[in-house]
């Protein structure tokens, strides 16, 4: 699947942590903060979500883009070390 992960890190230790971590995983950096695979597993992706919670601190923010999942787009968030999910579906006519 097409996973995308943008990060927005409260200081510079957590912004290069995130970065090398990203980059482990196999990620493809196109900007500062700004990062993407097209070869992520659904095993892989929920290991990098501990892997990022630890990494991160209460002031970063985190926001992984997934697609397809299910046939929809999946938006994860971490915002103050809490994880959010918001789940789009393509409307049917």
């Amino acid at each position: 699947m097409f996973v995308s992960v943008v990060i927005d890190s409260g200081n510079e230790d957590s912004q290069r942590l995130l970065t090398n971590l990203l980059q482990r995983y196999g990620f493809t950096q196109l900007q500062k903060g700004c990062f993407e695979s097209l070869k992520m597993s659904d095993k892989q992706l929920a290991r990098l979500k501990l892997d990022m919670d630890r990494a991160s601190d209460f002031y970063d923010s985190i926001r992984v883009y997934q697609y397809p999942m299910e046939g929809t787009l999946v938006i994860t968030s971490l915002n103050e070390k809490r994880w959010r999910r918001k789940i789009i579906k393509e409307i049917q006519e």
